[in-house]
């Protein structure tokens, strides 16, 4: 699952501090959604060279210095789903749009780096946020980018006819935020309850341009979209469905220059085909399963950086399935105990280094996160006696696949095995990425039973809700608890840190008790970068969209 979220995927993704939403929804692979890892499809297509040297106009002799010019050729795993901020929730398009359109801000580890904005400050009884813009700042089009734009941006958020999926974050109960304009560069927002995810909330939330979208009746379906003009380092140049999109160098960009004249995001759906023409130097930059790691290295062409997303990959149950029985927890337990999170980890990663054990639906870099949670694993006679107390015997399950995914296929050949020691049969049902992530997300979908995903949430616990409450926008499991869904409530709106630790705490065991999900890793994004370029370290490997700011990549 990548970055969806409903009330205040925080992301496919609901995330928080780092990327909220993310999008995270989708059915994935260790470092990639649905979208993003999907490998059935046609051979990639070759849209130039990737060194590009010749457009470099540095004369440098040292190699390690930055050259103006070159062409960054980065792999994504399917075409944008839309290149519009406030309506982008797969890893695709965020990460096209991370280049596209400036964020007003970004929070890392805590540190926090501006963007668009200049400042931002709460009140004393942070009930206000006071939002100051940089001057000077434009669109790809030259027009002036102003306090203007993003009101009309957070206007269109709110406007259900809009149908921004981002609503749920600025909407508390029946009372929504309140966004006016000070002046050209100052923007205040009025939150009806303290809600201490709401700085988290506005990392996510990009602005749009008015002078572009004023005049759309439907902003999502708009035409517009096609050309989409931003505010990032890099501006729309040209899309190939099913090929690629490239973006140019924008500069006037705000923190000046890039130094690379182009960015190509190439669609490459066959994995096999993706790693054969990074060896060869078609592309430059690729996410890695942990299967492939040792070939890409071997290249000696490549430097292989794994880094944490803060994602939790899990083996999800349809509570929705037609066959009924996974409605009762005793079931899903049952399941859980009959596998073993060490094998299913080395069978999926290869290597404990880029996984580690999940116990709790929120991940470590999420606040208030415990491991030390109630856990089902690696006990066949508890899973028997289990699946006895529940009257269930020669279970048939369904489990669904994204054909070519090589983490989603080795844990569904290990879930197959493992639990045919306990009496169930599992029928493995492969799907293209398309074909799997419609059904998988699906909220009507009844007609399998699991799937393996994975999300990226962020770093404040509220934006899970959207996953775990019965009403949840992305409840992909079908999953309720009253008392749980009490407590979420609760804990958006707590402002004491620790009573708001001990509601999180409390929500992690109440699921993990329930078991919703049988959560398998804590796991890490290997991505493959051509040491013909550098600026990565400035550029920041960050979840969901690989680079923060791509302005700061360069060939060498």
């Amino acid at each position: 699952m990548i970055r969806k979220r409903r009330r205040s995927f925080s992301v496919v993704i609901v995330l928080a501090v780092l990327t909220l939403v993310i999008s995270a929804c989708g059915g994935n692979s260790a470092n990639n959604n649905s979208t993003e890892n999907s490998n059935k499809g046609s051979n990639v297509t070759n849209t130039g060279t990737a060194n590009s040297g010749d457009a470099a106009t540095d004369t440098s002799t040292d190699a390690s210095q930055p050259k103006d010019g070159g062409n960054l050729i980065v792999a994504v795993g399917a075409d944008p789903d839309v290149l519009n901020p406030i309506y982008a929730g797969d890893r695709v398009s965020l990460t096209i749009d991370q280049a596209l359109y400036a964020p007003l801000f970004q929070i890392n580890n805590g540190k926090k780096t501006y963007y668009l904005a200049d400042s931002l400050t709460p009140s004393a009884d942070n009930l206000t946020y006071t939002l100051k813009l940089k001057s000077g700042l434009t669109w790809h089009d030259g027009q002036p980018l102003t306090a203007d734009d993003v009101v009309f941006t957070f206007d269109k958020i709110l406007d259900k006819n809009q149908n921004s999926f981002f609503r749920d974050y600025l909407v508390f109960g029946d009372k929504q935020v309140q966004v006016t304009k000070v002046d050209d560069l100052t923007v205040e927002f009025k939150l009806p309850q303290v809600n201490p995810a709401f700085e988290a909330t506005l990392v996510q939330l990009t602005p749009i341009p008015k002078h572009i979208f004023e005049k759309e009746a439907d902003i999502q379906k708009s035409t517009k979209n096609a050309a989409p003009v931003g505010s990032g380092p890099f501006k729309f140049k040209e899309y190939k469905t099913g090929e690629y999109v490239t973006l140019e160098r924008f500069d006037n960009y705000f923190e000046g220059k890039p130094h690379l004249d182009s960015i190509t995001y190439r669609v490459a759906k066959d994995t096999n085909a993706a790693n054969l023409a990074l060896q060869n130097g078609e592309i430059n930059v690729k996410y890695l399963d942990p299967q492939d790691v040792s070939t890409i290295e071997g290249t000696g062409k490549f430097d292989i950086l794994p880094y944490a997303e803060g994602r939790l990959s899990y083996l999800a149950f349809n509570e929705n399935s037609d066959i009924g029985v996974l409605k009762k927890k005793e079931v899903r337990q049952a399941i859980s105990y009959a596998l073993n999170r060490e094998e299913v980890i080395q069978a999926a990663y290869a290597s404990p280094d880029y996984a580690d054990q999940a116990h709790s639906v929120l991940t470590p870099d999420t606040l208030y996160h415990t491991n030390d949670v109630t856990s089902f694993d690696n006990d066949v006679a508890k899973a028997k006696e289990l699946l006895q107390q529940a009257g269930v015997s020669n279970l048939k399950l369904r489990f669904i696949v994204t054909s070519g995914n090589k983490v989603q296929e080795a844990v569904s050949l290990y879930v197959q095995q493992k639990l045919k020691d306990v009496g169930i049969d599992v029928q493995l049902q492969s799907l293209d990425a398309s074909a799997f992530g419609a059904k998988a997300y699906d909220p009507k979908a009844t007609d399998f039973d699991l799937f393996v995903g994975g999300y990226i949430m962020g770093s404040d616990p509220d934006a899970y809700s959207v996953l775990f409450t019965s009403n949840g926008a992305y409840n992909s499991f079908h999953y309720g608890n009253t008392e749980a869904d009490g407590l979420w409530k609760q804990g958006s709106t707590e402002a004491d840190t620790t009573k708001r630790g001990e509601v999180y705490k409390k929500i992690q065991e109440i699921i993990a008790g329930d078991a919703p999900i049988y959560p398998i890793g804590y796991t890490k994004t290997i991505v493959a970068f051509d040491k013909q370029f550098g600026g990565v370290d400035e550029a920041v490997l960050k979840p969901v969209v690989i680079f923060e700011d791509p302005a700061k990549l360069y060939l060498k």
